[in-house]
């Protein structure tokens, strides 16, 4: 996969555009940097462009629409927002993001398609054709314990866990703190924690609102970003669920123009290769079946030598693999360990393993996670498969986070 170039639209006309290089896992390669668009066009080439608009310019919401709406859905969604808008559906761009199976709720990121349009000609002025186009926002860190808020500037920013992303003026950091605690659900003396990302100019202006509200959290953790949010939001491009804005008449012309081109040269390539493997294979079956007598009477030959006694191929296959299932024994045991461990990493994309331990029927792991709620997801898993995963120490390493985990069988 690519390097990334994230790039961050400016609010207001005063305002620079600020662009941050990075690589396929969200990891900067260099620093941030901001001035006029023109300037950010030399990073494009070889590189995939993901821009960031103001959260507050783009409702995300999540309506009910019927399971089995199908095809219909995209039809369907702006009817069932149209009396939460101020302005007519034909003037809204309403972009779908995955719908959880099953589930009556649609993601739906929904902005202005003038404003949208604005966007694209500024960006296409400067030679810039984006891929992907997200509110800013929808790429704050989700954390399924804990609120997460960005203080910046004029606005905030805040995310609930398991909930959307709600933008506010910055003046209304006392009820964007009301959803942070969860609302009128929230008890009066403490509830969830939060992680509050702000500038060094914001938290001196702000703190003594956010002090103010600790006794109502579980803890509150300040986080200064001295050189700007960009590297937060990289953070979270290789595994978001953000809702790309450039949908429909928006996709990308790569994606529109070029994109039936592409699979018909791959169907005729497709058609071409099932010719040469249906007569190849006329051929192999017959060297297979060849092979397979003689296998069979290999088989014959080793177990006759290790077990001194006669059996047909069948028979040694089945007691040969009794012998060895029961030299294995049954339960725990490292190479059950680590197929649990390499079935758990599917939760935690972008997570390595450093080294491994392996006493006492217990496995000890030390990883490289992008964050500790990527490291949380990996020991949930592999507790909802059975196994007793206790996750023993972290530290933050770099852009990284370092954590060690231990595991071993419920049972043991």
């Amino acid at each position: 996969m690519s390097d990334w170039l994230l790039l961050r639209l400016p609010h207001t006309d005063t305002e620079l555009a600020t662009w941050l290089v990075v690589d396929a896992r969200g990891a900067p390669l260099s620093p941030p940097q901001s001035g006029p668009l023109a300037l950010a066009a030399p990073r494009v080439p070889g590189r995939r462009v993901c821009v960031l608009v103001g959260g507050a310019d783009v409702l995300l919401a999540e309506p009910e629409v019927p399971v089995k709406a199908g095809a219909k859905l995209q039809q369907l969604v702006p009817y069932a927002l149209e009396e939460h808008l101020a302005e007519d559906i034909e003037d809204l761009q309403f972009a779908l993001g995955k719908r959880s199976s099953e589930s009556p709720r649609v993601p739906v990121a929904v902005v202005a398609r003038a404003l949208l349009d604005q966007w694209l000609v500024k960006l296409r002025a400067a030679g810039i054709e984006p891929d992907a186009m997200y509110a800013d926002s929808a790429l704050l860190p989700e954390n399924p314990g804990q609120a997460v808020a960005l203080l910046e500037a004029d606005v905030v920013s805040v995310r609930p866990p398991g909930g959307a992303p709600v933008t506010l003026p910055a003046d209304a950091l006392a009820e964007a703190l009301e959803i942070a605690r969860g609302g009128a659900e929230a008890s009066a003396t403490g509830g969830r924690g939060l992680i509050l990302y702000t500038g060094a100019p914001e938290w001196q202006q702000h703190s003594p609102q956010v002090e103010a509200a600790r006794p109502y959290f579980d803890g509150i953790k300040v986080q200064l970003l001295t050189a700007g949010p960009l590297a937060l939001y990289a953070q979270q491009l290789p595994t978001t669920a953000a809702i790309n804005l450039l949908q429909g008449d928006y996709a990308p012309v790569s994606a529109r123009g070029t994109g039936f081109k592409a699979w018909r040269v791959a169907a005729i390539l497709l058609a071409c290769l099932i010719g040469l493997h249906l007569v190849g294979k006329a051929a192999e079956l017959q060297v297979l079946k060849r092979h397979e007598r003689q296998l069979d009477s290999s088989i014959r030959e080793t177990f006759r030598s290790s077990m001194h006694t006669e059996a047909s191929a069948a028979d040694a296959r089945r007691l040969m693999e009794k012998r060895l299932a029961s030299g294995r024994g049954a339960g725990g045991g490292l190479l059950p360990a680590l197929q649990a461990l390499v079935q758990a990493r599917d939760a935690a994309p972008g997570t390595s393993v450093q080294s491994l331990n392996f006493h006492g029927g217990a496995l000890e792991m030390k990883l490289s996670a992008p964050d500790a709620t990527s490291l949380d997801r990996l020991s949930q898993t592999l507790r909802s498969n059975g196994w007793q995963a206790d996750l023993t120490g972290g530290t933050n390493s770099g852009s990284a986070y370092e954590g060690r985990i231990q595991m071993h069988s419920s049972g043991g």
